[in-house]
Parts: C-alpha cells; structure tokens; sequence
C-alpha cells in the first residue's frame, strides 16, 4: 500500500519529477495538491468527481398523475359568486 499525501503543499520542480505519482495519490486518496512556484500558490490538482445530472429534467418519470388535474373541482371561488350576495 502507498503512503498518503501528508502534505497539501508542492514545489513546482518537485511535482514534476513526481507527477504521476502523485496523480496516483490524488486519485486513490480523493486528496487535493497545491503545486507552488516560489512559495506562492500557482495550481490545485484535485481529483476528478462525476459529473452530475443537469438540473433541468433531473425528476422527469419519476411522478404520476392520478385523474383530472384540469377540470372543475366543484368549489365555488369568490370570483363565481355573484356581487348581490
């Protein structure tokens, strides 16, 4: 088993001499890295999530409509009643 990345922080010369390797370590331990260029942050390597379904659409099939949901229900609204009443 390797070793985890105890680390979040990378030199950017030494990431590229371990850059696979620490692809690896991303992946497997679901980590991030910072790769740095003189001490300053210039990139995060984050391992990749699934894509999620769209927003729009997300519920479609998953309801049902039982009976009429368009014609009169028989309650009489104000709007329906005359004003002399």
């Amino acid at each position: 088993m390797k070793a985890k990345i105890t680390r979040t922080e990378i030199p950017a010369g030494e990431f590229k001499a371990k850059c696979l390797k620490l692809l690896d370590e991303v992946q497997q331990h679901r980590s991030q890295l910072v790769i740095t260029k003189r001490g300053k942050p210039v990139a995060r390597l984050v391992p990749v999530t699934e894509d999620l379904p769209d927003i729009f659409g997300r519920m479609k099939g998953t309801g049902e409509i039982l009976g009429d949901i368009v014609g009169p229900t028989g309650e009489i609204w104000n709007a329906d009643k005359d004003s002399d009443d």
